[in-house]
């Protein structure tokens, strides 16, 4: 193989690709959901109103995923707990 093979990407990157996967719907009208750009893989998690969202979602021209499922949200919902135990430790 050569170098420059190496340091080319394994994938087709496209960052006109957006990604949203939901994953909750709370009572208090918020919607709990994943972004990412060009690769579903990497994402943020953001949380706005469902009309913000609805708006948020036609505005990016976003590629709807499934909803997560089984093991990836256990992991999710893990690592918000764990989030949310750092910062009432560091509240103390």
């Amino acid at each position: 193989m050569k170098k420059q093979e190496a340091l080319e990407p394994q994938t087709n990157f496209d960052p006109a690709r957006r990604y949203v996967r939901v994953c909750k719907r709370r009572d208090d009208g918020f919607v709990e959901f994943e972004f990412s750009i060009g690769e579903p893989a990497l994402a943020v998690e953001l949380m706005l109103p469902e009309t913000a969202f609805h708006e948020f979602c036609l505005a990016n021209e976003v590629i709807l995923l499934e909803p997560a499922s089984g093991e990836a949200v256990d992991w999710v919902a893990r690592l918000n707990q764990a989030s949310l135990r750092d910062i009432e430790d560091a509240a103390k």
